[in-house]
């Protein structure tokens, strides 16, 4: 019998936690059953993770291992996403922030750490706006909430109702593939992994509700000011990269020079998860960002 070649690697999002001790459970956020994925010890400062729209907790498995010895690292999957409850709403940044702060309370803590890609930025500028009592420190991750481009915003309107309506393993693919600057990082694990998601039932019509930030008016109505980033007190790290999809790394800069004294660095060779495409460099200079006295 042939040995199985040890250069063949297989790549999962659950092979990226073979070596990492993690628990995934259900909390409940003020009536909302909340899906989790966590590793470290409870007794360290929290680090809560936050995923983009359309997303789910796997978008931060090659990063709860390495902050785990120093975090009680969880992400969630937000309302609305993933395996979380998703009720009947519109779903603007007040319905996000209540929820994440009801996540926080769930987990007994009164503050965090909190770490937000994509939307999940834009949901944490919010609270480190309007709850900064909250927020320890905060990291912006090719976040949204300053920029509306409404070609943007047609594509990921486009590619995620396409794939709610038809969650076959080439519309998942086109979707995941958006978020990547080397196509060949969505395996095939990821696919199935978010199609399992996406086909649960009603997931469509809740996609449309989650897509509600991509009309113009909504998102024009929920985005932060100028003044609202001059005013976030907790210390920041604004992180892009160089082929970010949704806003150029000019954009990014703009963001963190209107928090004060906010880091900015620019991943190079990542698309819009850089947790992801680069873990190594992207858990060094988070962890050295949220270790930094």
């Amino acid at each position: 019998m042939a040995l199985a070649d040890p250069s063949i690697v297989f790549p999962s999002v659950w092979a990226d936690l073979r070596q990492v001790s993690f628990t995934q459970g259900f909390l409940d956020a003020s009536g909302i059953r909340t899906r989790f994925l966590s590793s470290g010890d409870p007794s360290k400062p929290l680090l809560l993770l936050l995923h983009g729209i359309g997303g789910h907790a796997e978008a931060y498995v090659r990063n709860l291992g390495p902050h785990a010895d120093l975090f009680w690292t969880v992400a969630i999957d937000l309302i609305g996403h993933g395996w979380t409850d998703k009720p009947a709403i519109n779903y603007e940044l007040p319905d996000y922030a209540a929820h994440v702060l009801a996540v926080i309370k769930a987990l007994g803590r009164d503050r965090a750490h909190i770490s937000g890609e994509s939307i999940g930025g834009w949901i944490a500028s919010y609270i480190a706006v309007y709850h900064p009592e909250v927020v320890d420190r905060l990291v912006l991750n090719t976040a949204a909430g300053w920029t509306a481009h409404p070609e943007v915003m047609a594509r990921i309107t486009k590619l995620s109702t396409e794939a709610a309506e038809d969650p076959s393993v080439e519309r998942i693919r086109t979707r995941l593939e958006f978020l990547m600057y080397d196509k060949a990082l969505v395996s095939d694990d990821l696919v199935e992994t978010r199609r399992a998601i996406y086909a649960q039932p009603g997931f469509a019509e809740t996609m449309k509700r989650t897509l509600s930030l991509q009309d113009m008016a909504t998102r024009r109505r929920n985005m932060l000011t100028e003044a609202d980033y001059q005013s976030i007190k907790a210390p920041t790290l604004v992180v892009w990269t160089s082929h970010d999809p949704t806003a150029t790394p000019e954009e990014g800069r703009q963001i963190a020079d209107m928090i004060p004294d906010a880091r900015y660095i620019v991943m190079n060779e990542c698309g819009h998860w850089p947790q992801y495409e680069d873990a190594d460099r992207f858990n060094a200079e988070h962890i050295a960002f949220l270790t930094d006295k």
